[in-house]
């Protein structure tokens, strides 16, 4: 099992970057495929990002495509996703998710462990 705690998320406006954070600890993420989900308010939980492993497949979201990013740092046991051009439907709970399976899977089922989560709220 895999403990995961997000950190970074904050008050931004449309346009601007955003840079959430993925620590692990207990074991380390090259053991799993990695993602990204997020959850707005009133709305069920949707998948952003996926990195597969051990190697860098990606996988995205639409709605995120060519703007964000998912990224990790092996040293630092860590999982990025750097958002880039954000939009006020960007506005969510984001959350951090390992899967003990290889492919980088947009299938919330498939992540056995999840962070508590980091809020993200993007204005105009």
């Amino acid at each position: 099992q895999v403990q995961l705690v997000e950190s970074g998320g904050g008050l931004v406006q449309a346009g601007d970057s955003l840079r959430l954070s993925c620590a692990a600890s207990g074991r380390s993420v090259t053991a799993y495929a990695m993602g990204w989900f997020r959850q707005a308010p009133g709305k069920d939980r949707e998948f952003v990002a996926a990195r597969a492993r051990p190697d860098t497949r990606t996988n995205y979201a639409d709605s995120v495509k060519g703007r964000f990013t998912i990224f990790r740092d092996n040293a630092k046991n860590t999982v990025y996703l750097q958002m880039n051009n954000l939009k006020l439907d960007d506005t969510a709970v984001y959350y951090c998710a390992a899967s003990p399976y290889s492919s980088a899977s947009s299938n919330s089922g498939d992540y056995t462990d999840w962070g508590q989560g980091t809020q993200v709220t993007v204005s105009s």
